[in-house]
């Protein structure tokens, strides 16, 4: 099984590339075990509290269970992924059932920043972003998809996207062994990242 994280900034455009790496590997081949899935329940604090967490520092995410995941996948075994909801802050009761795959695609902002993830990752990717072009997509994601109105977007990023992002996930990205920038949009360097999972499934085929 072949581990690849991509991590990047928020609206870096992982999201796009993940998609297009689904899209040339056939589906029973690429499972996707995003960051997000892992964020830690915050079931025994208010919704008010809940939605002052930041979500962009390392002690959000359980990192933890989703290095145990990924153990379980490598040995063959299906795991219990949990779902996530940006709206309530909160798990689901229920789970995505996830079953191990040839390539495994862990994807999310954070993943970089933690060295026993990292250490299950045979490639790591960041995909590389200019700031505004972020921003842009940031505040078209959350009003659209996480029901939150532009000032409330806005306020959030200057008081704790932005400052995470340049105290733990642009650090992080010193930890990839391959670099894609502008986004999702760069097709010679998904082409690139394409050709190497490639080669490490040939690779260990032999």
């Amino acid at each position: 099984m072949l581990i690849v994280g991509i991590a990047g900034g928020t609206g870096s455009g992982k999201t796009t590339v993940v998609r297009k790496l689904m899209n040339v590997f056939p589906s029973n081949q690429v499972i996707v075990m995003p960051q997000d899935a892992y964020y830690k329940d915050n079931g025994h604090i208010s919704l008010e509290e809940r939605q002052k967490i930041n979500f962009d520092h390392p002690d959000s995410v359980e990192f933890s269970l989703l290095i145990e995941h990924l153990k379980q996948l490598r040995k063959g075994k299906s795991v219990e992924m949990p779902i996530y909801s940006y709206l309530t802050c909160l798990r689901s009761e229920e789970t995505i059932t996830v079953k191990p795959a040839k390539v495994v695609l862990v994807e999310g902002i954070l993943i970089l920043c933690d060295k026993g993830l990292r250490d299950m990752l045979d490639i790591k990717v960041f995909v590389d972003a200019d700031a505004d072009d972020r921003l842009g997509r940031v505040i078209k994601r959350d009003i659209d998809e996480r029901g939150r109105d532009i000032h409330m977007v806005l306020d959030r990023y200057h008081e704790t996207v932005k400052p995470s992002h340049l105290q733990f996930i642009e650090p992080s990205k010193r930890y990839a062994d391959i670099i894609i920038p502008g986004g999702g949009e760069n097709q010679v360097g998904i082409e690139v990242l394409v050709t190497i999972i490639e080669k490490h499934l040939i690779r260990k085929k032999s």
